[in-house]
């Protein structure tokens, strides 16, 4: 079949210009494949998954998002913690896959909690974040109170003398 554009051309012609639009699509399908398998990293993540809520600096809104500037790594000291911050709503029914949230969670704690980050903190894993993030928080808000009582509670403690 004989393109309606190429009516009336030499064959020759009509051969170069099927090459020339073989190539157009080769060079769409690469672009569109490198596009959608590129990955500009968690704080990309960030600006486009949490930045709306808690800022471009992390220090939340008031009453509305927490803030994560020197905050977000205490959770992962007390009981319950860890899996809170995979399971509240902007975590959990994110569109990041597994991976991609367990690199952002990682990413969070040492870009705006550094001096809080436990020195025994394992990075989390997309597997971990797949376990936890199914399972709702039905109370997000008293969860949070119970865990900040936690953490408030093992600041007032007296440091333990070492070995």
């Amino acid at each position: 079949m004989i393109d309606p554009w190429d009516r009336g051309r030499p064959a020759r012609c009509r051969r170069r210009s099927m090459r020339a639009r073989v190539r157009i699509l080769v060079a769409f399908a690469l672009v569109t494949a490198l596009a959608t398998t590129a990955w500009a990293g968690p704080s990309t993540d960030y600006m486009l998954q949490c930045r709306g809520c808690h800022g471009p600096d992390g220090a939340g809104a008031p009453g509305a998002a927490p803030s994560f500037r020197g905050q977000v790594a205490r959770f992962l000291a007390v009981p319950g913690g860890r899996e809170y911050l995979i399971r509240v709503p902007g975590t959990a029914q994110s569109e990041l896959d597994d991976a991609h949230t367990a690199a952002l969670l990682n990413w969070l704690v040492h870009e705006f909690s550094p001096a809080e980050v436990p020195a025994d903190f394992t990075p989390y894993s997309a597997a971990e974040v797949g376990r936890w993030r199914r399972t709702p928080l039905i109370d997000v808000w008293a969860t949070r109170r119970e865990l900040v009582q936690a953490i408030e509670a093992q600041a007032s403690l007296p440091a333990q003398a070492g070995p």
